[in-house]
């Protein structure tokens, strides 16, 4: 039977993955918690080479682990995002929440001629206030959730991790986040870049410290 000569042991993977993403770039410029969400960015997609496209507010790591804390949801736009979060690391076991499957996404979609996805945000309303938002698929997610926010009332979430990716519309939502999260803690990724494994490490490096043995999976 055929053996590859490959290094087997998790924990000894997992702690020379990030020996290598320090060894390739410099974090020692980044705000306190925004070093480790780089790091977890550049480990999930690995490309250390995102660092300068990299663009948050350095009140960003207060805002979710305090949010996490107080037992507030994770809104996911993707079952993909939902899956990738590590469940060990939420504080207060709170749900995490992604609507896209809700017949109710459906029928929103189809009356209001939009994505199935910026439907689902919609649904996000009752559990906004407060919430920790995590988008890794969908612009037209961060789209509406922009919009959402421009309304008189609105319900704020405490901080949003927007990732979508593609070549229609991505570069262009994450532009908007920057511009128009109006105080909202955030983290995005300019240009097409991101996808859900993105949005998920994001999350987990965010909502506590890593564990060994977790780096294959987060």
């Amino acid at each position: 039977m055929r053996r590859y000569d490959y290094l087997r042991d998790p924990d000894a993977i997992y702690r020379d993955s990030f020996a290598r993403i320090r060894a390739a770039v410099d974090l020692s410029a980044l705000p306190p918690g925004i070093d480790m969400l780089a790091e977890r960015l550049i480990h999930a997609c690995g490309m250390p080479e995102i660092l300068p496209d990299l663009a948050f507010t350095p009140d960003l790591p207060a805002a979710v682990r305090a949010a996490l804390d107080a037992g507030r949801p994770v809104l996911c736009d993707a079952e993909m995002v939902v899956h990738g979060i590590i469940r060990a690391r939420l504080p207060a076991g709170q749900p995490v929440l992604c609507f896209l499957n809700d017949p109710a996404a459906r029928e929103i979609g189809r009356r209001d001629g939009t994505t199935r996805s910026a439907a689902a945000v919609e649904l996000w309303r009752p559990h906004l206030q407060g919430a920790v938002v995590a988008i890794g698929n969908a612009p037209t997610a961060l789209f509406r959730l922009l919009e959402i926010l421009d309304e008189a009332d609105a319900p704020r979430p405490a901080a949003i991790l927007g990732f979508p990716v593609g070549f229609v519309g991505a570069a262009e939502s994450k532009a908007a986040l920057i511009a128009d999260a109006a105080g909202i803690p955030y983290a995005t990724l300019r240009g097409r870049r991101g996808g859900s494994a993105m949005a998920a490490a994001a999350l987990n490096a965010l909502a506590g410290p890593a564990g060994i043995g977790g780096g294959e999976t987060a």
